[in-house]
C-alpha cells in the first residue's frame, strides 16, 4: 500500500469535514450577501464557522477575516499593513515561508526598508542580532512564523512578541504549520496578525483566514462588494468556510491525541536515522513540531532520494512544496548555515494521525536498502 508522509504540504479532507460541507455544495445555494432565506442560511453558516475559527485560535470572533488561503492571508497582512501605514521598516525571519518572504520583499518597491532576521544553526531566532536590529532604527512590522514548515522548529513567539512590542512594532505570526499540532491561543495572544489555512488541518483547499487585532489598520487587497466588513471583497466560499470551521473544531478536540501519536512516530524515525552513518537531522537541538523530521542521508541528493522512495510507494518531500521545482536548495537550511551540498540533500517527513509505526519501519527499511544499493559491501 502507498504511504503518505507529506502532511505539511497538504492533508486529506477528513470525511467528517466533507459531511459538513456537502449540504453547501449541493444546496442551500444562496449568496451570503443576499437577504432572502437562502442568503441568510449561507450567512449563518459562515458566521458559525467564524466562531469555530475564533475558538480554535482563542480569539474574538470579530478579528477573523476569510481569505483564499495562507498565501493571501500573508500578502493581505503585509501589503495591507504597508498600504495603510505608508512607508517604514519591516523585519522578517530568514526561515519564513515564501508567501511571507516574497510579499515582504515586494514592499521595497513601495519605499519600505526590508531586512531579514538571522537564525541560529538550529533555526531559532539569533537573539543578539535581532535585538540589535530592533534597536538600530524604528520598526513598524515584524514577521516570525510560529513553526517552520520544513524543519518543524518552533519559535519562542512570546519572547519575540515582548521584544517586538517593546520596540513599538506590530507582529505577524504565520501559524499555518503550528495549527492542529500545537496550541494556537498562546500564538494569538502574542501576535497582532495571524494567518491560517484549512488544507493543513484536514480541511478543504482554497480557504484560509487572517486574524487581525483591532488596533491594526489594513488596506484591502481586493475591492468590491463590501464583504468581510469591507476589507476583503468577493463572494465567500461558503462550503469551504464551513469545512474550515469543522476541521478547526476537530483539530482542537483531537490536538493532544494527534500530537502524541505523531511524536511517537517521529521518535521512532529519528532513532532509526541515527543508525545511518553521517545522517543529519535538522533542527534537532530545538523544540519542534511533533510530526516533522527533516533529514539528509550522505551521498544522496534530496530530489533523487525522494524519487527513489516514490518508486517504492512512499511519498515524502524535499522541502517546502511551494518552493519545489525551483532547482534551488532550501533557503531555510542555508539560513541555518548549512552548505548548498547539504541543503540539496534534505528530505522532509511529516506525519499525520493515520500513519503507523509499521509505515515508519517500511521507510527505514527502504532507506537502508537504497543505501546498500548505492554502497554494496
Amino acid at each position: 500500500m502507498p504511504i503518505y508522509f507529506d502532511h505539511n504540504a497538504t492533508t486529506a479532507l477528513d470525511p467528517r469535514v466533507f459531511e459538513t460541507m456537502q449540504p453547501y455544495l449541493l444546496g442551500p445555494y444562496g449568496n451570503p450577501s443576499s437577504v432572502h432565506r437562502y442568503g441568510r442560511a449561507a450567512r449563518d453558516a459562515i458566521e458559525a464557522a467564524r466562531v469555530q475559527i475564533a475558538d480554535f485560535a482563542g480569539a474574538q470572533v470579530g478579528v477573523v477575516t476569510w481569505t483564499s488561503g495562507a498565501t493571501e492571508s500573508n500578502n493581505f497582512a503585509l501589503k495591507g499593513f504597508a498600504s495603510a501605514f505608508g512607508a517604514g521598516r519591516i523585519l522578517y525571519a530568514a526561515t519564513e515561508h515564501p508567501a511571507v518572504m516574497e510579499a515582504a520583499e515586494s514592499l521595497r518597491n513601495r519605499g519600505w526598508i526590508v531586512e531579514m532576521i538571522a537564525v541560529s544553526p538550529d533555526g531559532l531566532i539569533d537573539w543578539p542580532k535581532f535585538e540589535a536590529q530592533l534597536a538600530a532604527a524604528p520598526v513598524q512590522l515584524v514577521a516570525v512564523m510560529a513553526a517552520n514548515n520544513e524543519t518543524g522548529v518552533i519559535q519562542d513567539i512570546a519572547r519575540v512578541s515582548e521584544s517586538v512590542h517593546a520596540a513599538g512594532a506590530f507582529l505577524l505570526v504565520d501559524a499555518v504549520q503550528a495549527a492542529g499540532k500545537i496550541g494556537l491561543p498562546e500564538c494569538w495572544q502574542a501576535a497582532d496578525l495571524m494567518s491560517l489555512s484549512a488544507h493543513k488541518i484536514f480541511g478543504p483547499k482554497g480557504v484560509g483566514a487572517l486574524l487581525a487585532k483591532s488596533d491594526v489598520e489594513l488596506a484591502p487587497l481586493l475591492h468590491g462588494g463590501g464583504q468581510e466588513r469591507g476589507v476583503r471583497g468577493g463572494t465567500e466560499n461558503v462550503a469551504g468556510i464551513v469545512g474550515f470551521g469543522a476541521a478547526a473544531e476537530l483539530a482542537q478536540a483531537e490536538l493532544a491525541q494527534r500530537a502524541a501519536h505523531t511524536a511517537a512516530l517521529r521518535q521512532q524515525l529519528e532513532a532509526g536515522l541515527r543508525t545511518i552513518d553521517g545522517s543529519i537531522i535538522f533542527g534537532h537541538g530545538a523544540l519542534r513540531l511533533p510530526n516533522t523530521v527533516q533529514f539528509a542521508i550522505p551521498d544522496w541528493e534530496g530530489e533523487a532520494l525522494l524519487m527513489a522512495l516514490d518508486r517504492t510507494g512512499i511519498a515524502v518531500s524535499s522541502g517546502s512544496a511551494c518552493a519545489s521545482g525551483t532547482g534551488e536548495p532550501s533557503h531555510v537550511l542555508l539560513a541555518m548555515g548549512f552548505s548548498h551540498t547539504v541543503a540539496f540533500g534534505a528530505i522532509r517527513v511529516s506525519f499525520g494521525p493515520r500513519n503507523t509505526a509499521a509505515e515508519v519501519d517500511r521507510l527505514l527499511q527502504a532507506l537502508h536498502s537504497l543505501r546498500v544499493e548505492r554502497h554494496p559491501a
